[in-house]
């Protein structure tokens, strides 16, 4: 008896007006359900039971919504920084460098003292997306060693400050969340924590703590931050304006 081929799990669809749309089954969803992302468009999740042609039915349902948010994530992503020599770019603590080396084949990186310094083949533009991607992948190391230098402190600083008690701090580098508290109260915090404002970037160890206090975000978590953080609202929207995936 022949077997059975197993069921598709996912299907990229071009849309009109909308563009390529990945349709993907997943055990974990209860329900239709879309996603949209810098950077990575459009995703449509589906349960197992439910066809392709229904989710596809539902995601026209949206048409509108979709187009709406896709102009703002493509604001978002016009935000994302080119590098070349002209320009002049900081992390936390380094300044980035950018050096064309007319005998080198290939990408580095390295840190001196307070310098990222970033070399690439002569032969390559600095414009180009694998150059970009490397400078990039160096930037997100380099702010790896700022976090882990500093951001443990910082929630110590806090945490004594008005009475907090947590497990440890983890750094993470994750394409959505500024960070989170784990059930057993561990502090995970996004190594792009470095790239915000030092109100929002305490903002968001705030949060945190509080959420070792407050496992939800109901009324007495709102409360608990406002009170240390001075105004959560304030700082929960200005937050809108940076994505983690955009730098």
């Amino acid at each position: 008896m022949p077997s059975s081929k197993p069921p598709i799990s996912s299907v990229r669809v071009h849309v009109e007006e909308i563009g390529t749309v990945l349709f993907e089954r997943s055990a974990k969803a209860k329900r239709i359900s879309i996603r949209i992302k810098p950077l990575e468009g459009v995703r449509v999740a589906m349960p197992p039971c439910v066809s392709f042609e229904k989710a596809q039915e539902f995601l026209l349902s949206k048409k509108e919504w979709i187009k709406h948010h896709l102009q703002n994530i493509k604001t978002q992503e016009n935000k994302r920084t080119i590098y070349n020599q002209q320009s002049s770019f900081r992390t936390f603590n380094h300044t980035l460098h950018l050096q064309a080396v007319p005998a080198s084949f290939r990408l580095k990186a390295r840190i001196t003292d307070n310098t990222l310094l970033v070399t690439y083949p002569a032969h390559k533009s600095e414009e180009e997306e694998e150059v970009q991607q490397f400078i990039r992948q160096a930037i997100e190391a380099t702010y790896r060693l700022e976090a882990k230098a500093y951001l443990p402190g910082r929630v110590a600083f806090f945490a004594r400050k008005f009475g907090f008690t947590y497990n440890k701090v983890v750094i993470k580098n994750t394409s959505t969340r500024w960070g989170s508290c784990s059930a057993v109260n561990n502090i995970n915090l996004n190594l792009h924590l470095m790239r915000l404002p030092e109100p929002l970037r305490d903002y968001v160890i705030l949060h945190e703590l509080a959420h070792t206090v407050e496992k939800n975000h109901g009324p007495r978590f709102w409360a608990l931050l406002d009170r240390i953080s001075g105004n959560a609202r304030y700082l929960d929207k200005q937050m809108k304006n940076y994505r983690v995936a955009i730098f």
